[in-house]
Order: C-alpha cells, then sequence, then structure tokens
C-alpha cells in the first residue's frame, strides 16, 4: 500500500496534496459532516492533534455529504463552522464521495480494509482510518470516540 502516500487530494482551500506532501509519520483519515450526531467528534479529532502533531501526527477531515445530506455546505461554510464551533485546526479537505462510483481514489484505498462486519463500504459520517508509517491501515467504526484510537 505505499502508493497511497502518493494519491492526490484537494484541500479545502483549493491547493492539491498527498498524504506524503502533508508529512507526518501516522494519519487519522475521518470523513466528516457538520450537521450529524457526531459532529462533536470534531473536538475529539481537534484534542489528538494537539497532543500528538508534534509526535507526527497528522489529522485530516474530508467532508462528505452522502450520509443523510449531513453536509450540505460549501467549503467555506464548512471551513468557518469548524474553525468557529470547534477550534479546528488540522487539516481539512474538500468534499468527496466516500463510497459508490465517485469514490474518491484515497478512500477506495482505505476501504480495502473491511470494517467490523468485513465491508468496504463507509456506513456513516465519522468513519476513521488509521495509516501508520508503514503505510499499514486499521479502521475504526463512526462509534469509536478519537480518545479511544490506538494512537
Amino acid at each position: 500500500m505505499g502508493e497511497i502516500f502518493d494519491i492526490e487530494f484537494e484541500t479545502i482551500t483549493g491547493e492539491t496534496t498527498s498524504l506524503k506532501q502533508l508529512g507526518g509519520t501516522e494519519f487519522l483519515i475521518v470523513n466528516v459532516a457538520s450537521a450529524c450526531g457526531f459532529t462533536p467528534q470534531y473536538e475529539g479529532m481537534q484534542a489528538l492533534y494537539e497532543s500528538k502533531k508534534d509526535d507526527g501526527l497528522v489529522v485530516i477531515g474530508f467532508p462528505c455529504n452522502q450520509f443523510g445530506a449531513q453536509e450540505p455546505g460549501t467549503h467555506e461554510e464548512i471551513q468557518t463552522f469548524c474553525e468557529n464551533k470547534f477550534g479546528v485546526t488540522f487539516p481539512m479537505m474538500a468534499k468527496i464521495d466516500v463510497n459508490g462510483e465517485g469514490r474518491h481514489p484515497l478512500f477506495a484505498e482505505l476501504c480495502k480494509v473491511p470494517d467490523e462486519n468485513g465491508l468496504e463500504a463507509i456506513k456513516w459520517n465519522f468513519g476513521k482510518f488509521i495509516v501508520r508509517e508503514n503505510g499499514s491501515v486499521e479502521r475504526f467504526s463512526h462509534r469509536v470516540a478519537p480518545a479511544d484510537l490506538p494512537l
């Protein structure tokens, strides 16, 4: 899975980047939404980022509107919401699809690791993936709080 570090995606402000370009030795990648019951997990994601970024952890939020249309905002609206409500300073990316024909290539790669039920498709907002320095991927349910992740 070495190529996972080279897959390009767009930041919420329109620049092209990749895991390799973001640096870091470990990545927490989360599909996020602003109007979900799990949205308060942003707070835990930010706390994790602040406590572990100097150790090489990069937390990355990928907005997605595929689950209950709970991320309908523009990129600017999403960024403003995250900064104002949760003090988010970790990298936020452009809105993407994480399932289906339009699934972003990064999530196509991540979802090769099945969930706890053996499924590839992401079930809901705030699904989590940890990408380790060696390229290995671990997957966690939206129900797992950021503080409970093995980081």
